[in-house]
């Protein structure tokens, strides 16, 4: 059913949950499966430094969470493709699952930005409207 399969990971404890159901889809389906972590940069940056600080801060936020899923992969004996882009979440990751012809999305239900999420929408909402797959939401 699921030949290759993408989970979205900002880092979040929702988010290593859907790892973890990412894990089993592709044992049960032996898919490929990746990773992607999103970082978002500055809207309206001050300064070319503040790019750079910015951008330093959040690879190294986004190596960490590379690290652990990569780890937690290995131990359930899976092999984890791990990619890390620039850009806002639901357009970026929309746009890879389309030009990577993912069959399934996995994400968790809440990430950081709980407030945010509250006023405006969720990731999680607007992807399951994007997206150009099947999205699998784990709470």
């Amino acid at each position: 059913m699921f030949g290759k399969i993408l989970h979205a990971n900002d880092g979040s404890e929702g988010a290593f949950k859907a790892l973890a159901a990412a894990l089993n889809l592709a044992r049960r389906y032996r898919a490929e499966l990746h990773m992607v972590s999103v970082e978002e940069l500055p809207w309206l940056p001050g300064t070319r430094e503040e790019v750079v600080g910015e951008k330093a801060l959040a690879n190294h936020h986004f190596e960490a969470v590379a690290a652990k899923a990569a780890a937690i992969a290995k131990k359930e004996r899976v092999k984890l493709h791990t990619h890390l882009v620039a850009g806002h979440p639901v357009s970026t990751i929309a746009r890879l699952v389309e030009t990577h012809r993912f069959d399934a999305l996995v994400i968790g239900f809440m990430g950081h930005a709980a407030l945010y999420n509250a006023i405006m929408g969720s990731t999680a909402e607007r992807l399951v409207r994007l997206a150009p797959c099947t999205v699998i939401v784990v709470k």
